[in-house]
């Protein structure tokens, strides 16, 4: 059994290791308003947040990571470029999975560097390789940006694309509405009456807090998006395509290269992941072994929209991921009043590092 003394002390190894390489230790409180993070993440982030009040400071939150409060103290003052490092508790709810803990140490290494996205991207996946060397670890590389930027360049309607962007990040929703603005799926016979305007407002349930008005304005956006014309099948096609490819990262950057011909939307990404690749081999990365997935990080933290990766244990793979990270460009223009920086960073939990040491 990992002892809570010596999760403690591998965190604070961790930290520094990070600080040698020019981090600067950041602290944040434990408990975060929540206004935050509900304007990010709407409702759902409750699912999977502790969520407590007080008639002073309101609504606040147990801390389900460290990137959000770190972006908000170094957009209200931070120089620049500026790397931050800390550790401490998370907390998330694991109601669909109770054999996860709750509760949880994590370790943090953030960029914020307009200089060169690219080599801060290759610094920050390098690092973590380097701390997490050793334990037989399989390595995973995305890029969210593909998607992003692929769904902007649909030949569709701007609500259409605001649906799909806003869904990324949950893949089953992503595919329902892709499917039903191709045309793909039957409308239900409510539906339909209410779309052709054979059923009248007041027929139409009042769910919720839902006022007659808002129930009035949601049907005829609804009718709107109906009389649109479906996305092409070649457009969807290209979208799998996208979706699909999983290869080692120069061929993946190949792939990728041949797609970027016919959905032009994400040349630019593509010379991006170009930049990465050289930066990563400047660093010594293996770039020829690192596997590459379009779709991977999309279950993750919702602020991610560049590159993201992951550790994963090869021998445990009931196991959450060792460490994470990502690029969140927009969550600092989110939360900058106006100002934004590029940034990246990651997490690592040092719990499972221990218990992983523990079995090899």
């Amino acid at each position: 059994m990992i002892s809570r003394a010596q999760t403690l002390a591998r965190a604070a190894s961790l930290r520094a290791g990070f600080e040698a390489a020019g981090a600067i230790p950041a602290e944040t409180p434990v408990l975060q308003p929540a206004d935050t993070l509900l304007d990010l993440y709407g409702e759902e982030i409750r699912a999977r947040a502790y969520v407590t009040s007080d008639a002073l400071r309101g609504e606040q939150m147990l801390r389900p990571d460290f990137t959000v409060p770190v972006v908000q103290m170094h957009m209200a003052g931070g120089a620049e470029p500026a790397r931050y490092t800390y550790s401490g508790e998370v907390f998330r709810r694991q109601e669909h999975d109770p054999d996860r803990a709750s509760e949880y140490i994590q370790v943090g290494y953030e960029v914020f560097d307009r200089t060169d996205p690219a080599a801060a991207d290759a610094e920050v996946f390098a690092l973590f390789s380097d701390a997490v060397s050793g334990l037989n670890l399989r390595s995973v590389m995305g890029d969210i940006g593909f998607l992003m930027d692929a769904v902007q360049g649909l030949r569709t309607t701007d609500a259409r694309k605001a649906a799909l962007q806003r869904h990324i990040w949950r893949p089953r929703r992503f595919r329902a509405l892709l499917d039903r603005f191709a045309g793909r799926t039957e409308i239900s016979p409510a539906r339909a009456a209410l779309l052709s305007g054979e059923a009248a407002l007041c027929e139409a349930p009042h769910t919720g807090r839902r006022t007659g008005q808002e129930i009035e304005t949601r049907i005829a956006a609804l009718r709107a998006d109906a009389a649109a014309d479906p996305l092409s099948a070649e457009e969807v096609g290209l979208l799998d395509a996208l979706l699909n490819v999983r290869e080692t990262l120069p061929f993946a950057l190949e792939q990728l290269r041949d797609l970027a011909v016919d959905l032009t939307s994400v040349a630019p990404a593509a010379e991006r992941l170009a930049a990465r690749t050289e930066a990563l081999e400047k660093r010594g990365v293996d770039v020829a072994a690192l596997p590459f997935e379009a779709s991977f990080g999309r279950t993750s933290m919702e602020y991610y929209d560049g590159m993201v990766f992951g550790f994963f244990s090869a021998d445990r793979p009931d196991l959450p991921p060792v460490a994470t990270g990502g690029r969140y460009d927009a969550l600092t223009r989110r939360l900058g009043g106006g100002a934004e920086i590029p940034a990246v960073g990651g997490v690592l939990r040092p719990g499972l590092m221990l218990e992983l040491e523990g079995a090899l």
